[in-house]
């Protein structure tokens, strides 16, 4: 996890670009399990139950509300799948990251 994502706030993107795949790539390596898919950033997590997965989602719900910056989200009985986009740049942002850095923070 790296912690000076965790300390940033997502800030409204309009007229900026996405990143490059360079800053994408450099990124990605301080966030552990995450990858590009498709233009996004994404990551599966598993878990022992229902009840388990569904805590893991609410909170990833709070930290989007909080953030003002909302994933795609899959999720079954034990798994949730996150994917991170910035629609407003046409792909990845720093926002992506540092919602990605603060969901990894839930589970550390």
């Amino acid at each position: 996890m790296s912690a000076y994502l965790v300390a940033m706030h997502c800030k409204p993107l309009e007229g900026h670009g996405a990143m490059s795949l360079a800053e994408v790539e450099r990124h990605l390596r301080d966030l552990p399990g995450w990858r590009l898919a498709d233009g996004a950033i994404e990551k599966a997590y598993r878990f022992d139950d229902y009840h388990r997965t569904l805590a893991f989602v609410n909170a990833v719900v709070w930290i989007a509300h909080r953030e003002d910056h909302h994933p795609d989200i899959a999720f079954s009985y034990n798994s949730a799948t996150l994917r991170w986009n910035t629609h407003s740049v046409g792909g990845i942002s720093l926002n992506d990251f540092i919602c990605a850095a603060k969901v990894d923070a839930l589970l550390a």
